[in-house]
């Protein structure tokens, strides 16, 4: 007897689209641009340095002769990016393995438990002082990736404050890139950012930190307002019946009286590790110290919070290379994202790159300049998820466009921050996003009816702090 038509077909398997991954991403991007040193007129600006910075000379760029990047030039541009970024490398190697001390003593740990255990019946109290506490952690680069980690503490004190998954996993992961997004202290990819344009290492920090305050108010109180609709009525919250999708939250609270120690040690860690950050910011802003001692830094408060912690010289050795191996994805893809601009500029391709970026921007007023770039960044982040990577990519284009057209370098690194930094919460392509909604069962389709207006409001928040940067001529201190 024979079998349905239907049923000896083969089914078709269903032909979806997967975003590539960050390096092939990359990859692909200097493929193209080392094809198009072939087809592109090669071109450059005369160039004026003054103390450390060398800038372009607007008006003064010019055709020269064609330089196609060889197959074999193309390849070595890869090491090329590696080798030229291996300052940032290395610092964000050493600050993963400095995490990861700071994580093997339990300084970090008991210092979240400590604070959420003293604040979680007092709600407004509570989203400030977590709120306040996790952006601390994310505007200076401590939590960014591992914010991951903690989200069950927040589901589980969701529930013991009759909030839903949404306000729990809010609290920490907002609150973290409250602060990530309005980056003050972050080695990458403020410290990148800056060390590409030529700027002092962290430098601007005044108006970066009412920058800061600005987003990590807005998101305090934009969580509130949630939490007290969520109070008001049980239909208010945008995942409908079903506050705690994720599995096995129906045993979340037997986890509620889960202690974890906070000692005078724990103490001693953080204040070390925080008084040589206040050192290092000193020594940026007075002695011109860059990214090799703040590297330094790193090290000194490894090595001094892992004996106050008590461990052993070989455990310190070890957890700090664990530490950095956590981080090395992250790490080389600002060489591969360096190896572009090594292309256009073997390629003599990078001043052709800004001269029409210039061209199309020709007449308009600094400030519009400054929001086109603002709003470029926002749009490039949803290619590049990668801080880093965007950084490397879009920093050496903007920075002389920004001489060009009359904005100071430091707000055009704040555009491109700011930029990316609004879209991080909603950006599909971010790891951390996907994996936050992962752990806490909320579906990105009713998280974007959560997040959507706030990342708006940042938005706003930035357009606004843009404008003022034009206005009052940023610059480097």
């Amino acid at each position: 007897m024979s079998m349905p038509a239907a049923e000896t077909q083969p089914k078709k398997k269903r032909m979806t689209f997967k975003m590539p991954d960050a390096y092939v991403l990359l990859f692909m991007i200097a493929f193209i641009c080392a094809i198009a040193s072939y087809i592109v007129p090669a071109g450059e600006f005369d160039r004026v340095t003054k103390g450390d910075v060398t800038t372009a000379v607007p008006g003064s760029y010019h055709s020269i002769e064609q330089s196609p990047v060889s197959l074999i030039s193309f390849f070595t541009s890869l090491q090329d990016g590696m080798v030229g970024s291996a300052p940032i490398i290395f610092l964000i190697l050493f600050t993963g393995g400095t995490i990861a001390i700071l994580e093997k003593t339990g300084a970090i740990n008991g210092l979240i438990y400590n604070v959420i255990s003293k604040f979680r019946t007092k709600q407004l109290l509570f989203i400030c002082i977590v709120g306040a506490l996790f952006s601390i952690l994310g505007t200076t680069g401590i939590v960014v990736n591992s914010v991951i980690g903690f989200i069950p503490i927040g589901l589980i004190v969701a529930r013991s404050l009759k909030w839903d998954a949404v306000a729990g996993a809010a609290v920490i992961y907002i609150g973290c890139y409250a602060g990530f997004n309005s980056t003050i202290l972050s080695p990458s990819p403020l410290g990148l950012s800056q060390s590409i344009a030529e700027l002092p290492l962290f430098s601007g920090i005044g108006l970066r930190v009412v920058i800061y305050i600005c987003f990590l108010l807005s998101s305090i109180i934009y969580i509130y307002l949630y939490t007290r609709k969520l109070k008001k009525s049980k239909d208010a919250s945008v995942l409908g019946t079903d506050w705690f999708p994720a599995a096995g939250m129906g045993e979340a609270g037997k986890e509620e009286d889960q202690s974890v120690p906070f000692t005078v040690r724990h103490k001693l860690i953080l204040a070390v590790a925080g008084l040589s950050l206040v050192g290092f910011l000193y020594g940026a802003l007075k002695l011109g110290w860059s990214d090799s001692q703040m590297a330094a830094t790193f090290i000194f408060i490894s090595v001094l919070a892992g004996l106050i912690g008590g461990l052993a010289a070989n455990d310190i050795a070890k957890t700090f290379i664990t530490g950095c191996q956590s981080l090395v994805y992250g790490a080389l893809i600002v060489g591969m994202a360096r190896s572009i601009s090594v292309i256009l500029e073997n390629g003599k391709l990078l001043d052709t790159v800004v001269n029409a970026l210039a061209s199309l921007l020709d007449g308009f007023s600094p400030i519009a300049g400054a929001i086109g770039m603002y709003i470029a960044s926002a749009l490039l982040h949803f290619l590049i998820s990668s801080g880093s990577g965007e950084a490397v990519v879009f920093i050496p284009i903007l920075a002389p466009l920004a001489d060009l057209i009359g904005i100071t370098r430091q707000v055009a690194v704040e555009a491109v921050m700011l930029g990316e930094g609004v879209v991080n919460c909603v950006n599909p392509t971010s790891g951390v996003l996907m994996a936050v909604l992962a752990a806490s069962g909320i579906p990105y389709v009713k998280w974007l009816r959560f997040m959507v207006p706030l990342a708006l409001i940042w938005f706003l928040i930035g357009l606004v702090f843009i404008v003022i940067g034009v206005m009052i001529n940023w610059g480097p201190f």
